[in-house]
């Protein structure tokens, strides 16, 4: 049975069903095996499914707008992976691991008893996506990878690894703005000056000296520097054979400007299998917001398109 938890009612874990935001979603919580309080919303209703897996360091936020877009034809769950955003950090560094982050949402779908489902994976997201088809690919229905695949290109892969190892310390909103405006400009080059205030909110809590941060656990970078990222469960993982997996229609999304997903790897995914729909996002680097014209409109037209094959 599903437990769920009001956000008000998180410290005392009472047990209690959210109403509709004014946002059009419902919050819960749910527990991992381990006994974590995990968050997600839910958006829409309906048997069709779509579970939204978020970027290393971001969370359920970010696909507010695609949800909402879908929600019409579509229930959509958006997660908070463990230590990101409003589900609980772990105390134990070493759980922030692909396997444990697949393992929580397979716990998830199972309480809720989502027996197929059609995937959207943001970078992390998308490696969490192709190693889940693989393990169980008769309940995904389809994947959509954002600016994902099965390696990444070593030159933002070295720009991620950088901001963990000297992360930036703001002292306000104000600063916190003009900072994250500095490191993702090159990446959202054409976005409004109202934008980056959401972004940040998006991605920041207030800490307990008033000042932003980023709310994620700070453990995680050391789970990046010191952990083994490329085993699941003690097996060695080929990102590659996890893609080889998906045999079911996949769509990926490719910012144009990306330093993660370069266009020769979108070649070679594309070569592994032929069908793979490509959408290139003009003026994007890692990763498309989902929510631009350019994204809508290739999502939209591979789940029409493939709506039949699901």
């Amino acid at each position: 049975m599903l437990v769920t938890f009001s956000i008000h009612d998180r410290i005392t874990k009472r047990y209690y069903t959210t109403a509709v935001s004014a946002m059009g979603f419902t919050e819960h919580y749910y527990l991992t095996d381990d006994g974590l309080l995990l968050y997600y919303r839910s958006y829409g209703s309906g048997k069709d499914v779509v579970v939204c897996l978020p970027g290393l360091t971001r969370n359920s936020k970010d696909f507010h707008e695609i949800a909402t877009h879908l929600s019409t034809r579509y229930r959509v769950l958006s997660l908070d992976l463990r230590g990101r955003g409003l589900s609980e950090w772990d105390a134990d560094w070493r759980n922030y691991h692909p396997a444990t982050y697949i393992s929580d949402t397979w716990r998830l779908l199972d309480q809720l008893e989502i027996s197929n489902f059609i995937m959207i994976g943001t970078s992390l997201g998308g490696l969490l996506a192709m190693i889940m088809t693989s393990q169980q690919p008769e309940r995904v229905r389809a994947v959509i990878l954002n600016d994902a695949g099965p390696e990444a290109d070593p030159t933002g892969y070295k720009r991620i690894l950088a901001s963990f190892e000297q992360p930036v310390e703001v002292k306000d909103w104000e600063e916190a703005v003009r900072q994250c405006k500095q490191t993702y400009e090159a990446a959202l080059p054409d976005m409004p000056a109202e934008f980056w205030s959401e972004y940040v909110r998006n991605n920041h809590r207030e800490g307990a000296g008033g000042q932003p941060e980023l709310d994620i656990d700070p453990k995680i970078g050391e789970a990046i520097r010191k952990g083994d990222l490329s085993r699941i469960a003690g097996i060695q993982v080929d990102p590659w054979a996890a893609f080889r997996a998906i045999t079911m229609p996949c769509l990926v999304l490719r910012g144009e400007l990306s330093d993660i997903l370069s266009a020769e790897i979108v070649e070679r995914m594309a070569v592994v299998k032929p069908d793979l729909k490509m959408a290139v996002i003009p003026n994007r680097g890692h990763a498309p917001l989902l929510y631009e014209h350019e994204s809508l409109a290739a999502i939209d037209t591979f789940l029409h398109h493939r709506h039949k094959e699901f």
